[in-house]
């Protein structure tokens, strides 16, 4: 490879820098360019090389792949991968020689498939099912394992004791461990504790709290003792959790008292109004409580049962587990029950997909109220590895610190902290090489930032990860049996089959997706809303006659079964990873002054990456438009009743809101009209 100096110069190395790397380039052939690329990340591209340098090389050795949108891997299978990964041995024991034929096999064999992931992730049940999959009721209404009785949690445990089920560091604390059979005791402890305090079979138990030990200890425990969690995201203001408190209408909720972030102690228990008679438990943050109690509620160090002795309640599959709450196109949220059954979704793509082991050490910054949060706990201890957990801000240097400190071996994101991280170089002098998977979720993927990533740990893949809380886990993802591309999808998840569809019904390469149920872990049903009317009603068969759901996310299908996301094509968006209904912003924004409408898109930067929020406002015909004020004052708005993680790229002004026949908001319009 000829390389001048001069081009290495600019990207931040001195002359003799530039000098000396150009020397150990020309004996690298560029005949074959993945070859080629492979050869530069074995022998040149350490992490301690600017990025600049990994660009330029990475452009160059797959310019022509670039300029014809082909996808360029920057990752390839070893051995390891291709031998010992789980995928790989699926291959060998169903006699399958890639990837397309065991996706074919797995939905074409739904029964047998998912026979397969509950014997590969070793679910205990307390009565064995008489069928997997009964879909006499039709496809809508599947029946997972008729006849069984389980309760997920007890897989969660199974025979491990002195294995590290948590690693966590709080503060400058000093990273501590937490054996299997410690937060079994734990979790015990609140199973017998909510018995104690008269909780009942099929209860709802509401928890909003950072993700800490004591609230994966609640989370197992209200489940093992056939109790129902209601999960709330930590973030949401108080009208936001009122919201979703009278929609599950919860016997009982746990709250940490406060949040310290980046300094400063954030309020979480007084988010429950006074006059609010729900009783709740209170986990201090520090050595003691930081805000009063009301009336009737107690303390954590209270309420925990003084029996450690974990029963495992039975449970049916179809009995919920969880609710976890995900925005429709409408303003109230949708709540959308896990039952017994969903986990082994979760578990088994961090089986399959992420190639968690047992002895792994898996990180991912989320909440329990947010589908990550439930699949982080169910994919990690259902596979015997150990969760990562720490307070640090994750998009800060002592998160990063802490990846390496806790020897994390599979790292998940969003990608906005991956675009934090790149901006103030967190990862500098860090050793990130045990990592073995990073996977990325919840937005869109920058494919420089995704590039970047990969090679802070000597390049290693990014599992691209997109699904929903109403489908327990993925529907597209990748896989460590195939190359690695920045930014793209590799495969659909193994057993989930979906369509692309154009707006005429027909097949197409750029497009909606349709599921085409069943899937062991999609929805069944929801809490608040009609689940025919909102994924069934109105969609006609498929091209082949197949039942379709829908689901509101654009594909576009690429060369060499790869899949690049186009965000949303409903009135929904991601923002940081949260998924959020337009409406239900346009109508707190309508509060601002001046204001008579608003409209809310989501728009992806130049390049590609995570959504950006973009205001739209027709303004009262005595208004000014100050973008600043507006934007100011609307960004309040948001932080204090919606949600502080929202932010405001853009303020708008538009004389008329583009609208159609029926009156709807024209959102792709404006997106057009934003990006010139």
């Amino acid at each position: 490879m000829d390389l001048p100096a001069d081009a290495l110069r600019g990207c931040g190395l001195s002359s003799d820098e530039a000098q000396q790397l150009a020397e150990r380039l020309k004996p690298i052939s560029v005949q074959n360019d993945t070859e080629a690329w492979q050869a530069l990340t074995a022998q040149v591209l350490t992490s301690d090389v600017p990025f600049a340098v990994h660009q330029l090389l990475y452009q160059r050795v797959f310019q022509q792949r670039l300029e014809q949108n082909i996808p360029a891997p920057a990752w390839f299978p070893g051995e390891q991968e291709q031998t010992h990964s789980h995928l790989a041995e699926w291959l060998r024991d169903l006699n399958l020689s890639s990837m397309d034929e065991l996706q074919t096999w797995s939905v074409q064999n739904r029964d047998a498939f998912t026979q397969k992931l509950i014997d590969s992730l070793d679910i205990s049940f307390q009565q064995q099912p008489q069928q997997i999959m009964d879909v006499s009721n039709d496809v809508e209404q599947v029946e997972w394992l008729s006849g069984a009785e389980l309760n997920i949690v007890e897989s969660c445990f199974r025979e491990k004791s002195k294995e590290t089920a948590i690693l966590f560091q709080n503060g400058s604390d000093k990273l501590q461990r937490l054996s299997y059979q410690e937060l079994k005791s734990l979790t015990a402890q609140v199973a017998n504790g909510l018995t104690e305090a008269g909780i009942q079979l099929g209860d709802r138990v509401a928890v909003m709290s950072p993700m800490t030990v004591e609230s994966v200890a609640i989370f197992l425990g209200i489940i093992a003792a056939g109790c129902v969690v209601v999960t709330i995201a930590d973030s949401f203001s108080a009208d936001e959790m009122r919201v979703r408190l009278e929609i599950t209408k919860p016997r009982l909720i746990f709250m940490q008292d406060v949040i310290s972030r980046n300094g400063k102690q954030l309020p979480l228990y007084t988010k429950l109004e006074a006059d609010n008679s729900l009783p709740a438990i209170v986990l201090p943050e520090g050595e003691s409580c930081q805000t009063p109690l009301r009336s009737g509620d107690r303390l954590w160090s209270e309420f925990l049962s003084e029996n450690r002795e974990l029963t495992y309640v039975a449970r049916r599959p179809h009995d919920e587990s969880t609710i976890l709450f995900s925005s429709g196109t409408t303003g109230s949220p949708k709540g959308i029950p896990w039952d017994q059954t969903t986990p082994i979704k979760s578990a088994g793509d961090g089986y399959l997909h992420h190639d968690i082991h047992a002895g792994d050490v898996v990180c991912w910054p989320t909440n329990l109220g947010w589908m990550m949060g439930p699949w982080l706990v169910y994919a990690s201890l259902i596979n015997d590895a150990t969760i990562a957990l720490t307070d640090a801000v994750p998009t800060s240097r002592a998160f990063c610190e802490f990846v390496q400190n806790a020897q994390v071996t599979m790292l998940g994101l969003v990608p906005s902290i991956v675009s934090a991280w790149r901006a103030q170089d967190c990862v500098a002098g860090l050793d990130w090489s045990q990592i073995k998977v990073f996977s990325s979720t919840g937005e869109c993927s920058n494919p420089d930032d995704m590039l970047w990533l990969m090679s802070r740990a000597g390049y290693r893949p990014v599992i691209e990860y997109c699904g929903g809380t109403e489908t327990g886990g993925g529907y597209i993802t990748g896989t460590v049996l195939k190359p690695g591309v920045p930014g793209l999808f590799a495969c659909p998840a193994v057993g989930f089959d979906w369509l692309l569809l154009d707006e005429s019904g027909q097949e197409t390469t750029n497009g909606e997706v349709f599921f085409v149920p069943p899937v062991i872990g999609l929805s069944t049903r929801l809490i608040n809303r009609d689940h025919h009317e909102v994924y069934f009603a109105e969609i006609p068969p498929g091209p082949r006659g197949q039942v379709l759901r829908r689901h509101g996310d654009q594909i576009e299908s690429l060369a060499d079964g790869y899949f690049r996301a186009h965000g949303r094509i409903d009135d929904a968006m991601n923002l940081g990873g949260i998924k959020v209904s337009s409406v239900q912003i346009e109508e707190l924004l309508t509060q601002a002054r001046g204001v008579r409408e608003v409209a809310a898109i989501a728009v992806p930067p130049a390049g590609g990456g995570p959504s950006q929020l973009v205001i739209f406002v027709v303004l009262q015909a005595d208004a000014e438009f100050d973008s600043d004020q507006i934007q100011t004052e609307m960004q309040q708005i948001i932080r204090s009743q919606l949600n502080p993680l929202f932010k405001i790229h853009a303020v708008s002004e538009i004389e008329q809101l583009p609208r159609t026949a029926s009156n709807k908001v024209m959102r792709r319009k404006l997106r057009d009209l934003f990006q010139g």
